[in-house]
């Protein structure tokens, strides 16, 4: 059994190859069981929420030979860690076990492994609905996924300046010193509707409750890119994107159901079900088209699924044996 720690993982992932990995894990059949919310409650600070979330692979569909894993992701959200004890508010576990025997194989560092499939998911859709060429990328967040997700595009397009624009004006010059080396401009916007007016590929990944991305400012041929929201009262995007764009997910089901910037126009009916266009299934399956004109703006939402999980734990289990 190995251990995997986040240094362990960061030098050994890629970003293309993960985007790959992911192309042929929606291209295959997985089980995906609804994931475990519980809620610890604690006498002297918020309550704690565990998170459980578990998949393997559909050996009756892949074959009987399919040699498949299962993955568990553990994952805990204690909302005053960084006040209390300076550690992160998310914190997890991943085990990946051989489907044939129940044998684990590896546990993982949760964070490292949630942040580059993440940010893979991300460009695995960029590559279907942002232009080919898309150029200049707007990074709306300066949190931990930030410099993955600008990376991981660039592993899809050719992008030649970056945008990064956060609250904090000096996180998010440590975000572009972050990127210091790349072959690209980076610069730092302090005007945030300037900055998304001129991305091609505009990336959000916030803490945000209240739209902070005015369709309005949106340019033909854009691609919006959110991350964030990840519950229903808490949105990144607002109305006029919705109702300018070519709405994908990453999973219907999942974010028709946790996704705010989904969730509300749709309860709302500013958006209805057969407005969205497809998922990461269709899209990577051929079963629905990804952009068609240029001049389309399209917007996509992902809330996370535990098969971009096991894809990235089986890829960097096979990269390290």
């Amino acid at each position: 059994m190995q251990f995997l720690d986040a240094a362990t993982i960061n030098r050994a992932m890629n970003y293309k190859a993960l985007v790959e990995a992911l192309r042929q894990a929606f291209q295959a059949r997985y089980v995906t069981p609804v994931r475990h919310h519980h809620t610890i409650s604690l006498p002297d600070q918020s309550d704690a929420t565990l998170l459980l979330m578990p998949a393997w692979s559909d050996a009756q569909a892949n074959g009987t030979s399919y040699n498949g894993y299962i993955g568990i992701k553990m994952v805990t959200v204690f909302p005053d860690n960084e006040a209390r004890v300076s550690l992160p508010s998310i914190l997890g576990a991943y085990f990946l076990l051989d489907q044939q025997s129940g044998t684990v194989r590896a546990i993982m560092d949760g964070p490292s492994l949630t942040v580059w499939r993440t940010a893979c998911a991300s460009a695995l859709a960029a590559d279907y609905l942002a232009r080919k060429d898309a150029k200049t990328l707007t990074m709306v967040g300066t949190g931990a996924l930030s410099e993955h997700l600008i990376r991981a595009h660039m592993s899809v397009r050719d992008i030649r300046r970056i945008i990064i624009w956060g609250r904090n004006k000096g996180k998010a010059e440590r975000v572009a010193a972050g990127l210091d080396g790349l072959d690209v401009t980076v610069e730092v916007a302090d005007d945030r509707a300037k900055a998304v007016a001129e991305g091609d590929i505009i990336s959000c990944a916030t803490m945000a409750t209240q739209p902070l991305i005015d369709g309005a400012w949106l340019k033909p041929g854009a691609h919006l890119d959110l991350v964030g929201a990840f519950r229903p009262d808490m949105r990144e995007s607002d109305n006029r994107c919705i109702t300018r764009a070519e709405v994908y997910l990453d999973t219907i089901a999942g974010a028709t159901k946790e996704g705010g910037d989904i969730v509300q126009p749709l309860q709302t009916g500013i958006l209805e079900p057969d407005d969205i266009r497809g998922d990461l299934f269709g899209l990577t399956q051929g079963k629905c088209k990804g952009r068609v004109r240029d001049e389309d703006i399209t917007l996509f939402k992902s809330v996370g699924t535990a098969i971009e999980d096991l894809a990235a734990a089986r890829y960097i289990y096979e990269q390290m044996t």
